[in-house]
């Protein structure tokens, strides 16, 4: 069994052309021959993910889902200058190699980037890799440690200056995901209110030190070396990339992080092994990040909260494609529970919270 990432084969109605997109790299990318092989990466549930297959190379393709998109989303170009600018400044960036923006090729914009090999954690920590906790501990914290290494990336020395705009960001993120949530509203989904107005009476002061977000940091988008599991290689998934308030990006990590003694419901929505022997709390997340950091976190419960919501909203994005069939995968026929959940986990945090 191999513990590399696999792709599996193409979705039905999500295929490419093989013929149109050998042509089209043989021009812009030096040294192909031999006719791609192309299949799907699982994984995801926003921009679609392809490996194509040379003899002597092999590249990831990203392209926008097919359907409704929301504004501002799914911008291929936005991410294929994060990744090559952001290299210089965090080496775990795959290199990208072309941007189409001929829509007319396979139906939407796309970019080719390298294919990074190597090991992603899903759900469970595979056995094969022999990790106690004491191993599992190490890797979590390295994990965090990748996170502190990203926000204090110099990003004008990146030439990535223009990237965001990190005065009143904390507010524009609450009010933007109140207009997004709102917009792809089903009759079956819940409305937030009481978690929106919560968020908007104990919303904090933007971080003091603005910070490039990567806004979808998680297991499942960091690539571990096949070698040597410990070490992180490679990090995915820049789409929703600016610059901002590096805690609120903490908060988006702590909204996927399920912890051990969190109740049945919650665990069934896990989607890495933050719940592994030896896999810090929330809790133990947010002091290692302040203590790597250097600075103080004395309540994250805002944080923990926004991440909940945004998360919320981002699955409800993807439920209402599928809800009006813009959309055949049926993996999404149950966001609508995990929104409910969300909402759930998010009211009990306000209950209990000190703010």
């Amino acid at each position: 069994m191999t513990l590399t990432d696999q792709s599996t084969q193409v979705r039905p109605g999500e295929e490419l052309d093989a013929t149109v997109i050998d042509p089209y790299l043989k021009a812009h990318i030096a040294g192909l021959s031999g006719t791609p092989r192309i299949s799907q990466f699982p994984g995801g549930a926003s921009n679609l993910t392809y490996l194509v297959q040379y003899p002597e190379r092999e590249f990831v393709l990203r392209r926008p889902p097919f359907g409704h998109k929301a504004k501002s989303a799914h911008d291929m170009g936005r991410e294929f200058r994060i990744l090559n600018q952001l290299n210089s400044g965090f080496p775990y960036c795959p290199k990208a190699y072309v941007h189409c923006t001929d829509e007319s090729l396979i139906g939407g914009e796309f970019y080719v980037m390298d294919r990074v090999k190597g090991i992603i954690l899903r759900s469970d920590l595979p056995p094969e890799l022999g990790l106690d906790a004491e191993r599992t501990e190490a890797l979590c914290k390295s994990f965090i440690e990748r996170m502190v290494e990203l926000h204090h990336v110099d990003y004008n020395t990146c030439g990535l200056g223009d990237l965001g705009k990190p005065e009143g960001y904390v507010q524009r993120q609450i009010e933007g995901w109140s207009s997004r949530y709102e917009k792809a509203l089903t009759p079956d989904a819940p409305r937030w209110e009481k978690v929106i107005a919560w968020l908007r009476e104990k919303m904090p002061a933007d971080h003091p030190k603005p910070a490039i977000v990567h806004n979808d940091y998680r297991f499942d988008n960091v690539i571990l070396d096949a070698e040597n599991p410990m070490r992180i290689i490679g990090v995915l998934d820049w789409e929703m990339t600016t610059i901002g308030d590096p805690l609120m990006d903490l908060g988006n990590t702590l909204a996927y992080w399920i912890e051990a003694t969190d109740p049945a419901p919650m665990q069934m929505m896990r989607r890495q092994p933050s719940n592994a022997p030896g896999m810090l709390t929330r809790q133990q997340f947010v002091d290692y990040y302040a203590k790597c950091a250097g600075i103080s976190i004395d309540n994250y419960d805002f944080y923990y909260t926004y991440g909940l919501f945004r998360l919320a909203g981002i699955v409800q994005q993807i439920y209402y494609r599928f809800y009006h069939g813009q959309t055949q995968d049926k993996r999404f026929a149950q966001f609508i529970h995990m929104n409910k959940l969300l909402e759930h986990m998010s009211l009990q945090v306000i209950a209990t919270s000190s703010l």
